[in-house]
């Protein structure tokens, strides 16, 4: 099994958002990106709007019917901006993340028993759309069951604490945990996403060590590789480290 890769393009549009010119094109990075090889599309769009605007996540939409191959994922607060925009584009996937209004990025998984209340409606309601729904969640494998419990087909594993790691003495102890994670969810009947701060140096030793990854969402390292080596020569660098 390939570990398909996502490519988010938020940083696009954060570019974009600088100027009122309508350059660099959020569609035509994701395009470039699609016809180079990646998997799918991820956009999270956050109330202020910082970067991804409800106009990307719809043009996308647009855009992904013409790759019917290929996956559109959004994620976000299902409590805040992000509902109203699935319940209108309908994407593969949806992916909820717990973080707050003018958060600067994600930094923690759901908690569990206190957001399963919460949580259980809203996942129904994404699957009734047609949407696969994964939970953004810390590699606690004592999570999973109950990740599982509120419907949830996948969990992405927020990978920030292994990129810290990689490289470092405890690289080997927190990939065990991150393993220790993903035969826990796999246990319990979920699937395994993986995403944050993962890039073309530590992604390799991630999904050789860590079982049964199905997809990667990458957006910061990739568009930073990709000013320097263009999307084509990075995705399949990406690419490459999935495959191995």
């Amino acid at each position: 099994m390939n570990t398909h890769l996502s490519v988010n393009v938020n940083k696009v549009a954060l570019v974009r958002n600088t100027r009122h010119l309508g350059i660099p094109s959020v569609t035509r990075a994701a395009t470039l990106c699609l016809q180079a090889g990646a998997h799918g599309i991820t956009v999270h769009p956050r109330p202020d709007q910082r970067h991804i605007r409800d106009s990307d996540v719809h043009d996308l939409a647009a855009l992904m019917k013409d790759w019917p191959d290929r996956e559109y994922n959004i994620e976000g607060n299902p409590l805040h901006n992000l509902m109203p925009l699935v319940r209108l584009v309908r994407p593969h996937q949806v992916t909820f993340v717990p973080d707050s209004q003018g958060q600067f990025t994600s930094d923690h998984g759901w908690r569990f028993p206190a957001d399963a209340a919460v949580l259980k409606d809203l996942v129904a309601e994404a699957k009734d759309l047609g949407a696969r729904v994964s939970l953004f969640m810390d590699a606690d494998p004592a999570a999973m069951a109950a990740a599982r419990a509120v419907g949830a087909d996948r969990v992405e594993l927020y990978t920030e604490p292994y990129a810290q790691a990689h490289g470092q003495a405890s690289q080997d102890q927190v990939l065990a945990q991150f393993k220790a994670a993903a035969l826990a969810a796999q246990v319990a009947g979920l699937e395994i996403n993986a995403g944050h701060d993962l890039n073309l140096f530590n992604l390799r030793d991630f999904v050789q060590t860590v079982p049964g990854v199905r997809e990667v969402s990458i957006g910061h390292a990739l568009m930073a590789d990709a000013l320097e080596m263009g999307y084509n020569a990075t995705i399949q660098a990406y690419l490459k480290c999935l495959q191995a």
